[in-house]
């Protein structure tokens, strides 16, 4: 018997393989398929709102043939509700693993401070536009985020995984795949149009997953969330890079949740 298809949409910068370890443990229960990196295709350039990535999901959902039982983190998680909303024959339910959902007060604010023309101050923009993006070895590389502690709460072997999907040659050494430029303009165009997008009744069963330390989180609160998944909300302990902190209570949270969303559709639960 085949495994039911599940799609994984990574977040900011970090390509899908990054996420190798969770989604090998997504891997024992469904057919796991990913984008390797969103906003790098010239079709589908980085606009306001993220609106274009959107249309990027979409068209590769579509090429499955079938609907996909959605998952993303953070930028991916919101992809992934966008695309549900708008084409709701591609998904059989979303689980949303930290994405801020910035809905009312904090979206209208937001929505001002772009047409001011300060997302690239107000937003992590104004770190990922100077990121150091190139090493003369990989060695090097490694050795500059292994001594930062946030990627020191990673579990064993993401870092390794970063390091295979993330970097790429270049005339100098090695450089991130991801593309600074793309990183800043995807921060910079963070959607305020989630409250229109999250409004009931969405077409099709939503859960979320989120950190109890995460940062981001906190800014954007909670309670727009609460509103779109009811009682499909859990927590885990960690902050916002929990699925690559700990891939493995990740990886059950996420089954766990998905068998609940499906039954809630009247589908079968996936095993």
């Amino acid at each position: 018997m085949s495994k039911p298809l599940l799609h994984f949409a990574h977040g900011n910068s970090y390509p899908a393989g990054t996420y190798n370890r969770l989604l090998a443990l997504l891997a024992e229960h469904y057919d796991v398929r990913t984008l390797d990196m969103h906003g790098h295709d010239p079709r589908y350039p980085v606009g306001d709102g993220w609106n274009t990535l959107a249309d990027e999901l979409i068209a590769h959902l579509e090429g499955y043939g079938q609907p996909a039982i959605l998952v993303g983190h953070s930028l991916g998680g919101a992809l992934c509700t966008m695309a549900a909303r708008r084409r709701p024959d591609l998904a059989r339910c979303v689980v949303m693993l930290d994405s801020p959902v910035v809905a009312g007060w904090r979206a209208l604010a937001w929505r001002l401070a772009k047409l001011a023309g300060w997302g690239g101050r107000l937003s992590p923009a104004r770190f990922s536009y100077k990121r150091r993006e190139r090493w003369p070895d990989r060695d090097a590389a490694y050795r500059h985020f292994n001594a930062k502690s946030i990627f020191q709460a990673w579990a064993p072997g993401a870092l390794d995984d970063y390091m295979e999907h993330g970097l790429a040659p270049h005339p100098e050494g090695v450089t991130l795949r991801f593309r600074r430029d793309v990183e800043s303009a995807i921060y910079q165009t963070l959607p305020h149009h989630m409250g229109a997008v999250i409004r009931a009744p969405f077409p099709v069963p939503v859960g979320f997953i989120a950190g109890t330390e995460s940062e981001e989180m906190r800014r954007a609160g909670l309670a727009p969330t609460r509103k779109l998944v009811g009682e499909h909300l859990v927590m885990i302990e960690g902050g916002h890079l929990y699925p690559l902190e700990k891939p493995a209570e990740t990886a059950r949270l996420t089954h766990a949740m998905v068998q609940s969303l499906l039954r809630q559709s009247g589908a079968p639960d996936p095993r």
